[in-house]
């Protein structure tokens, strides 16, 4: 499956994507819950900021 999401986000468009992974530590329980997304590779330093 990775292998296809990979080959899918390059388009010839001239706009790279990227899957992105950013794992929250939740202050009540303390489990770690996953966001995934696919974004401009061009934001992916602001994904990875936010909280």
């Amino acid at each position: 499956m990775a292998k296809k999401t990979v080959a899918t986000l390059r388009t010839t468009t001239g706009k790279d994507f990227a899957k992105v992974i950013r794992s929250d530590k939740s202050p009540k329980t303390g489990a770690y819950t996953f966001k995934e997304s696919i974004i401009p590779s061009d934001q992916v330093k602001d994904f990875l900021a936010k909280k």
